[in-house]
C-alpha cells in the first residue's frame, strides 16, 4: 500500500481514502464538498503518463530489473515510481468498466472449449492484491489445502529437498548473490560502511563458499564427500570441518551487515537458511567416504531437517525454491487472483493470477510471463503433492498500456493478455 506521498504523487494533491460500500472514493483535504471517485479515464490518463519513463523496467520478484540490458538497477526514485504505478494499476483494474470487460471477455470465452476464462476472478478487492509467496503456508492456504494434506505435503517436500546438492547449491546461490549485492552497492549505500568491513564480509563469503566447494571434493572416482554425526572423541580419526564451523561464519557475516547491507535482499535469506544449519551444526563435513556410507549420512541429516523444519519455514520453501527452480527469491504475485471452480467441468478448477507491466515490449511480456508461469508451477506442484481431488487449470493474465487483447501459450499454460484502455 503507498504512502499518503506516494498518493500524493499518484493523485496530484492530498486525498484521503475512504472505502465506502466497498467503493473507494478520494476526497481533497482543502474543500470538504470536492469529491472525486477513480474513474478508468483518470487512471488510463495517469498510467500513460507515468509510464513514460517506466518502459523498460519492471519488478521481477522484488527486483528492480532493466529489460532492455538484462540486469538488476538500483535507482530508489524508479523503484518508488514503478511500485506507484503497480498500486494504480489494481485499482484501474477495479472499476466497473475494466470488470465489465472482463466479465465479457470471460463469457465470450465460455462459448469456446480452447478459451475459459472465470466468469469471476479479480471480482473482489482482495483478488486485485499482491501477495508474497515465502512459506509452504501460504501456498497451502491459498490452494485450501486441509491440515491433514499439509502434513503429507510437508513430509514429502522434505524427502526431496533436504539433500546435500539442494542444501549446498542453495547456500552458494545465497552466498554469490550476496557477494554481487554488496559488489553493486552505490556510494550512498557504502558511506554507512567501513572499507574494513566490507572487505572482511568478501573474505568471509569466500570462506564460506570454498567451505561448500570442499563438501563436494572427491579424490576418487568411488568416493563421495559427505557428511557423518561427530562420533566420540576416542573414535574421531577424520580430519574434517562440522557445520558448526560455516554457521560461525554466518553469524560473522551477519555482525559485519549492520547498516546498508543488512536490508540487502541475499543477507535476510542468510539469515533465514541459519534455521537448517543449526540443526545440522553437529554433524561433520568429511571427504573422501564411500557411497553406501554417504547415503547414510544423507539419511541422517534428512531425519534431522524433516524435524526441524516446519510448514509455516522459510529455510524450507527456499530449498524448494533452489529445487524447483535454481532461485532462492521468495515469489512476488502482483494481482494474487484465487481458485475458482469451472461450472462447466466437473471438479474442474482455474487458478487465476497476473501482473501489470508498463509497456507492450514483447520481451517485456515474456519475462512477465515466465514470472507467471514460476508462481503458476508451484502451485501446481502443492496441489499435486496434496493429491487434491480435481483438475486444475493454471492461467496468467497480463495488463499492458498499448497491447492488443490476446492469448499466449507457455510450457502448457494459457496466459491472456489484456490491454490497458478506456
Amino acid at each position: 500500500m503507498p504512502t499518503r506521498r506516494a498518493l500524493n504523487h499518484l493523485f496530484g494533491v492530498n486525498y484521503l481514502k475512504i472505502r465506502r460500500l466497498g467503493t473507494v472514493r478520494y476526497y481533497h483535504e482543502e474543500g470538504p464538498n470536492e469529491e472525486e471517485c477513480l474513474t478508468p479515464e483518470f487512471a488510463f490518463k495517469k498510467l500513460n503518463k507515468m509510464a513514460q519513463g517506466l518502459a523498460n523496467v519492471d519488478l521481477v520478484d522484488g527486483k528492480l530489473v532493466s529489460i532492455g540490458e538484462d540486469s538488476v538497477m538500483k535507482d530508489e526514485g524508479i523503484d518508488q515510481r514503478i511500485k506507484n504505478f503497480k498500486y494504480l494499476g489494481r485499482l484501474y483494474l477495479g472499476t466497473p468498466s475494466v470488470q465489465q470487460s472482463l466479465k465479457k471477455r470471460a463469457t465470450e470465452s465460455s462459448l469456446d472449449a480452447m478459451e475459459f476464462i472465470p466468469e469471476l476472478c479479480f471480482g473482489r478487492s482482495d483478488e486485485r492484491e499482491p501477495l508474497t509467496l515465502k512459506t509452504l503456508t501460504s501456498v497451502c492456504s491459498y490452494l485450501n489445502v486441509s491440515a491433514q494434506q499439509r502434513k503429507s505435503v510437508r513430509l514429502a517436500i522434505c524427502s526431496q529437498v533436504n539433500q546435500h546438492r539442494i542444501w549446498t547449491g542453495a547456500l552458494k546461490k545465497i552466498l554469490s548473490g550476496l557477494k554481487a549485492e554488496i559488489e553493486s552497492m552505490n556510494f550512498q549505500q557504502c558511506q554507512s560502511l567501513s572499507v574494513k568491513e566490507i572487505t572482511v564480509s568478501k573474505q568471509i563469503i569466500s570462506s564460506c563458499i570454498r567451505f561448500l566447494s570442499e563438501t563436494c571434493t572427491t579424490f576418487n572416482p568411488d568416493s563421495t564427500s559427505w557428511m557423518r554425526v561427530a562420533p566420540a572423541p576416542k573414535y574421531n580419526h577424520w580430519p574434517s570441518h562440522r557445520w558448526e564451523d560455516l554457521l560461525e561464519m554466518f553469524n560473522d557475516l551477519i555482525k559485519c551487515s549492520k547498516n546498508e547491507m543488512g536490508v540487502l535482499p541475499h543477507m535476510v535469506k542468510l539469515e533465514i537458511m541459519k534455521e537448517g544449519l543449526y540443526q545440522i551444526k553437529d554433524v561433520l563435513v568429511v571427504r573422501d567416504i564411500g557411497y553406501r556410507e554417504a547415503r547414510h549420512q544423507e539419511s541422517l541429516m534428512q531425519k534431522k531437517l524433516l524435524k526441524a523444519l516446519g510448514h509455516s519455514s522459510q529455510c524450507l520453501f527456499t530449498l524448494l525454491q533452489y529445487y524447483l527452480y535454481g532461485s532462492v527469491r521468495d515469489l512476488e504475485i502482483e494481482v494474487r487472483g484465487g481458485v475458482y471452480e469451472r461450472k462447466d467441468k466437473k471438479n474442474g478448477f482455474c487458478l487465476c493470477i497476473g501482473k501489470i507491466l508498463t509497456s507492450d515490449n514483447e520481451k517485456m511480456i515474456g519475462i512477465g510471463v515466465k514470472q507467471l508461469d514460476k508462481a503458476l508451477g508451484l502451485f501446481k506442484f502443492i496441489w499435486e503433492t496434496a493429491e487434491m481431488k480435481g483438475v486444475l487449470e493454471l492461467q496468467g493474465h497480463l495488463w499492458c498500456l498499448g497491447a492488443e487483447d490476446r492469448i499466449l501459450t507457455y510450457r502448457g499454460n494459457t496466459f491472456y493478455l489484456h490491454a490497458i484502455k478506456l
